[in-house]
């Protein structure tokens, strides 16, 4: 049996003070060896489960979706926050149905973003009135489930972002969001920002290669440590040298650094991610 319950109040307490690393894996396996590794949650990534259906980031359609949430729900006993894009909709009532049933995946958090299917922000009162709806779904649940509401500014070039992000911040936390997050690529300047006007919400940073280490976030007030589809990314990228080499030059040196397949035989018969 699945404690959801004691997942979802470990999730909380994760947010309370300190900051911590939720690493994003895109199937079974890959969340079952994060979580051997230490980490105290996870998270899914559109952008990688997408890429390993062969299709681009977004066009994973919602089912399927919510499939792969529950599947990696089940697959440790780690909490695990989803991420639910947009939401599959733009207005506020089909939203809430749309989170509502993200949440009855067992999911501990989901975050909604701000961004449409164009790549352009949703208007300011509609993206606020989404963010309600959300809320007022995942109330309505009973479950505590945590409300990521993500400004998209800096990912679609805003001219000013971290002032727009301030302001939905802002509206988003009255809006009844727990955490806040604006993905992208942030140095320190943007990130103490909007630290700053989120306080004393929690804030979640993207990894990127802009901030070097999560003891240099925790510096700058940031709770949460995301890597979106950073992983999935690193894999395909191991995945794509090595078959690189051997299509264009005929060698195999890539192999030297694969996984033995004695060590992760041993690791799924054992179900060592349960240790």
């Amino acid at each position: 049996m699945i404690d959801l319950a004691a997942r979802r109040r470990t999730f909380h307490q994760l947010h309370e003070h300190g900051c911590f690393v939720i690493p994003n894996p895109w199937d079974i396996g890959s969340a079952r060896l994060l979580a051997s590794l230490g980490f105290k949650a996870l998270a899914t990534t559109s952008g990688g489960f997408a890429f390993s259906r062969g299709v681009p980031d977004g066009a994973v359609p919602r089912d399927e979706m919510l499939a792969h949430i529950r599947e990696i729900v089940e697959s440790t006993d780690l909490p695990v926050n989803a991420d639910f894009q947009a939401a599959y909709a733009d207005e506020p009532e089909a939203v809430a149905a749309n989170v509502r049933l993200c949440v009855d995946t067992g999911v501990a958090g989901l975050s909604i973003e701000d961004m449409k299917k164009d790549a352009s922000l949703y208007d300011f009162t509609l993206a606020v009135e989404r963010v309600r709806a959300a809320r007022a779904a995942i109330d309505a649940s009973g479950a505590p489930v945590l409300l990521t509401a993500r400004c998209e500014c800096f990912v679609v070039g805003h001219a000013d972002p971290i002032r727009e992000a301030c302001r939905r911040f802002a509206a988003f936390t009255e809006a009844g969001a727990d955490v806040l997050f604006a993905p992208g690529s942030l140095d320190g300047e943007a990130i103490s920002a909007i630290v700053a006007a989120a306080s004393p919400q929690p804030i979640n940073v993207m990894a990127t290669s802009k901030n070097r280490s999560v003891a240099e976030l925790a510096a700058l007030g940031v709770r949460r440590v995301s890597l979106a589809s950073a992983l999935a990314r690193a894999a395909l990228g191991g995945f794509l040298r090595t078959a690189r080499e051997i299509a264009e030059r005929g060698t195999f040196g890539g192999f030297e650094t694969a996984e033995p397949s004695a060590d992760l035989n041993r690791f799924f018969r054992n179900r060592e991610w349960r240790k």
